[in-house]
């Protein structure tokens, strides 16, 4: 008997067997985009150089090396089916980049790996025969762009056989399938409904609940329409993530739609909005899937493990990172999920705060993913970017809200002032006689520096993201408490309390910024509306002697908002926003695909497909620096030992993620030039004067200088 499997107590699978079960699985998931006969030839054949003798002694215990993939993708390039031999080819380690006819035997390039030398496979004849798909039947968005969508075919079938290669190993390993406990999409309304239901009721004319009401009414209706892209801009305080929620489940009714995909730009807006999901659908059929996602009970934590490695949940919560990079990566661990986002209603929560630099290739998966893998994509914001240069107007449904400009001024619940340039005296001066107030500066150095000189000021906070999340939500948990009990509560911070931070404020304060952030900052004033908008206010000013406005996006950006604040009386009116992202976009230009990544796909021919080098070049966050473990409790400690001489998994590591800060490349090497911190491995070091961290203002990133200053 040929073998696919032994597992450690001696059982075994036999390779037809895993060969017809991972076909039967891969076509299932590809059925999904109408591709069923290619998700089945991939499964029949990835495996097929297992059928070597070479394998066969491997597997029953002798030490001998055998190349197993090769021998499927030469089978499947045989039969003109490139696009299966990519991924039976990059199955294990990743989607290859075509190469060229130059490239010799061995290299690790489709053209490398079909030229190498392997063990004779042909005995598979003898139990399976080869499957010939037909050609896809892909739409294309337009002329200029028409292979963009090939290689976004080849990752989605990759998707189907690496997850159908891991279930069915791992069913074979563990003795047993997966059991989850998801209801219908069906069920999921019905609970939202019964939530809702005194909502809909509501017969308060004029009130801001009545407001709020009209907009969930209008998602719910939108939510019976086509399928396409839609927008959903929705003023801060009218209700954006139970109405979006309601246009979603709506929506998988209408058109008999898997799951919701929420993409977040922020772990604490998803910590809270998955709290809101939870709450009326049930915690176990929410999957958060983000570094600081973590589940406490053993079964649980088992079911939620698996269930992120494939996105297999009703409802999914994400980060714009694990989304997009995941949708350009070649690593089956990372576009092990993708088929699972087909046949999806997806949410971009904050779809203002997607990264400039690869807002075009960003959009551009998007609309494949509408135009060929039945999804719907809503970009909900209460700050609308002007997108419509980018989207395809064939796919575009139009506004979910109803009278978007009119909502504007029924939510209003502040007052901009623009005062211009201060000396930080004057800042000083202004928080010193404040009870409730927030201020927002652009550099962690600035905060640091305003707070230490409000040193002693009853009720003062400072908040960034120096500080490790435990300390961070503690903080915030002591700050909604003080407001709502009308204590003093002043706080400095990043901009880290700008989006999905649900705090209100009677006066907020923010340094000059791109208009996006000016009315996040914005929106924790008065945010319940207990006060006249014109007693809460929002300042908006400059310091006449500045550090630089950092890097030329954030320069662009404040040169832009300088030309909004001269222009427009009303800064937060949609004319105003418009004009703002408008202006953005046309000076960035081919700055929106930095890395010309669609360029590169686009130009690509069939057998040179650059897979290995665009998701190495594209990563949203460029500098995503490195992690500083602070063990200042108990439980610090015991996570550096398990770091230490345990098996860092990735339970650990989101566990860790709570009681660490992460830094760029520059202050990590600082601080380890100063010997204050001691390297674990490259990603990772243990903070080891603890004198430069205080659970007051978190992490001291300039202590290793040369000023040799501690707490």
């Amino acid at each position: 008997m040929y073998l696919a499997h032994r597992s450690a107590d001696g059982r075994e699978q036999a390779l037809n067997e895993h060969l017809y079960r991972v076909a039967e699985l891969a076509g299932g998931f590809a059925e999904r985009f109408h591709c069923k006969d290619w998700g089945y030839a991939c499964g029949m054949m990835h495996d097929i150089g297992k059928y070597s003798e070479e394998f066969q002694r491997r597997i029953r215990g002798e030490e001998c090396k055998t190349d197993h993939s090769t021998a499927g993708a030469v089978e499947m390039q045989a039969h003109k089916c490139l696009p299966a031999a990519y991924c039976i080819a990059g199955h294990h380690a990743g989607l290859p980049d075509g190469g060229s006819p130059a490239d010799e035997s061995g290299c690790p390039s489709l053209w490398g790996r079909l030229k190498k030398k392997i063990s004779d496979y042909g005995s598979f004849r003898e139990e399976i025969a080869p499957v010939t798909p037909d050609i896809p039947k892909l739409e294309v968005l337009d002329g200029k762009e028409k292979f963009f969508g090939v290689t976004f075919f080849i990752r989605m079938l990759y998707s189907c056989l690496v997850d159908a290669d891991f279930l069915d190993t791992e069913h074979f390993m563990s003795g047993q399938g997966r059991e989850y406990p998801y209801v219908s999409m069906g069920e999921l309304w019905n609970r939202l409904e019964k939530k809702i239901r005194p909502w809909l009721d509501c017969r308060e004319a004029g009130t801001l609940n009545a407001h709020r009401t009209e907009i969930l009414r209008a998602c719910i209706e939108k939510g019976r329409g086509k399928q396409g892209i839609y927008h959903m801009t929705v003023p801060t305080g009218g209700g954006k993530t139970v109405a979006s929620l309601a246009f979603g489940l709506q929506h998988t009714q209408v058109h008999k739609l898997d799951r919701i995909i929420y993409v977040l730009p922020y772990t604490s807006i998803i910590e809270q909005n998955a709290k809101i999901f939870a709450d009326i659908l049930g915690a176990d059929q929410v999957l958060e899937d983000h570094c600081n996602a973590l589940y406490k009970d053993g079964e649980e934590l088992a079911l939620k493990q698996l269930a992120s490695e494939n996105w297999d949940a009703p409802v999914v919560v994400t980060t714009n990172v694990q989304f997009f990079e995941s949708l350009f990566s070649n690593k089956p661990s990372r576009c092990r999920k993708l088929h699972n986002i087909a046949g999806s209603v997806l949410i971009f929560d904050e779809a203002q705060m997607l990264p400039a630099d690869y807002l075009k290739p960003c959009m551009r998966a998007v609309s494949e993913l509408v135009l060929n893998y039945g999804c719907t994509a809503v970009l909900c914001t209460a700050t609308q970017p002007a997108l419509g240069q980018i989207l395809p107007g064939r796919l575009y449904r139009g506004e979910i809200c109803p009278d978007a400009g009119a909502q504007y001024a029924l939510f209003r619940r502040t007052q901009f002032v623009k005062e211009g340039e201060w000396e930080e005296g004057e800042l000083v001066g202004r928080l010193s006689r404040e009870r409730q107030a927030l201020c927002i500066l652009n550099t962690r150095k600035r905060v640091q520096e305003i707070y230490e000189a409000l040193e002693g000021k009853d009720g003062l906070y400072h908040l960034s993201t120096y500080l490790y999340p435990i300390h961070r939500r503690k903080k915030l948990q002591e700050i909604r408490m003080r407001l709502e009990t009308g204590q003093d509560c002043v706080v400095i911070a990043t901009s880290l309390v700008e989006a999905g931070v649900d705090l209100d404020f009677q006066t907020v304060y923010r340094e000059l910024a791109g208009l996006d952030s000016l009315l996040q900052a914005a929106g924790r004033c008065n945010r319940e509306g207990r006060r006249d908008p014109s007693a809460s206010q929002t300042h908006i000013f400059q310091f006449a002697e500045g550090e630089g406005n950092g890097s030329n996006d954030m320069r662009q950006a404040v040169a832009v908002s300088e030309q909004i604040l001269r222009e427009f009386e009303d800064i937060a009116s949609p004319d105003a926003i418009h004009a703002y992202f408008e202006r953005l976009f046309y000076l960035r230009g081919e700055g929106l695909d930095k890395k010309a990544i669609l360029d590169r796909l686009n130009e690509a021919k069939s057998d040179n497909i650059p897979f290995r080098a665009v998701a190495k070049d594209f990563h949203l966050i460029e500098q995503s620096g490195k992690m500083i473990l602070i063990c200042d409790t108990e439980e610090g400690k015991e996570l550096e030992e398990a770091l230490r001489y345990g098996m860092p998994g990735r339970d650990l590591m989101r566990r860790i993620g709570q009681y660490s800060v992460n830094v760029y490349d520059s202050v990590y090497e600082n601080l380890k030039g100063a010997g204050l911190i001691e390297e674990i491995d490259e990603e990772i070091a243990v903070l080891r004067d603890l004198g430069c961290y205080s659970e007051e203002v978190g992490l001291k990133a300039d202590a290793g200088q040369g000023a040799g200053v501690f707490w």
